[in-house]
């Protein structure tokens, strides 16, 4: 089954699915195959997919759109990793319940961004001001504010690609030239994910050194001190001599 979920994974990753996805994606391909007695899915087809999204919906009673996730799994598992297609389905749907969405006043945001402190406190505000993610605002970074423009960048949102959206006044840092030149990005782990949170590879590989950091610092410290012993050498040797202006 390794082999397997390794494949799939290459797959998700050759499409550009995030990190969530691909991690989604494989959990419900090993429920698959373990719901059918870790039968290879070369060997089943149409009717155990539908046991299995039906045990989802009777047995455990998941969400529609969890069931939902689970076939869009499973479908990627034939299509794009076996190479097999899928025929029609009978399966029992999951009830999609019809109920309004909680909105929160002004006054009761309030409350709750004051409960809070911290880092964790930034990143919800940003969450409600911004619009943002929350894997987006764990990996947010100093550098892509800009507090001029009133405008924050987020890199690798959802699909792969990069968007711009407003910066809230509350979260602005404090009035810089540029926020870019006072904190430039050189870490490859987000600090407010606890560095749990990867910054996006090509990103991570164009970000530069710090300076006097890695292969090559030695040798630039070791120069500077030739050369300041060079220079010291050659005042002293002018110092001490005579002086041809001398009676």
């Amino acid at each position: 089954m390794s082999e397997l979920i390794t494949q799939m994974q290459h797959a998700l990753r050759a499409r550009h699915y995030s990190r969530r996805t691909e991690q989604t994606y494989c959990q419900w391909a090993r429920r698959y195959i373990r719901f059918h007695a870790l039968r290879h899915p070369t060997e089943m087809g149409e009717g155990e997919i539908n046991a299995f999204l039906t045990h989802l919906a009777v047995t455990e009673h998941v969400s529609a759109s969890t069931q939902t996730q689970a076939l869009s799994a499973l479908l990627f598992l034939y299509r794009h990793v076996l190479g097999l297609e899928v025929g029609e389905l009978d399966l029992v749907r999951a009830n999609r319940p019809r109920m309004l969405p909680v909105v929160l006043t002004r006054e009761e945001v309030r409350r709750l961004l004051g409960g809070l402190e911290g880092e964790p406190r930034l990143v919800a505000a940003l969450l409600y001001g911004s619009g943002l993610r929350l894997m987006e605002g764990l990996r947010l970074r100093v550098c892509d504010l800009e507090p001029g423009r009133g405008e924050l960048l987020v890199r690798s949102g959802k699909g792969g690609r990069d968007r711009v959206t407003m910066l809230p006044r509350s979260c602005s840092p404090p009035s810089k030239p540029s926020s870019r030149e006072h904190a430039p990005c050189t870490s490859a782990t987000s600090p407010l994910a606890g560095g749990a949170s990867s910054c996006p590879a090509p990103w991570r590989a164009s970000t530069p050194r710090r300076l006097g950091s890695g292969a090559g610092s030695g040798s630039s410290r070791s120069s500077a001190a030739g050369g300041t012993a060079r220079t010291a050498s050659k005042v002293a040797t002018t110092s001490t001599r005579p002086s041809s202006s001398a009676p």
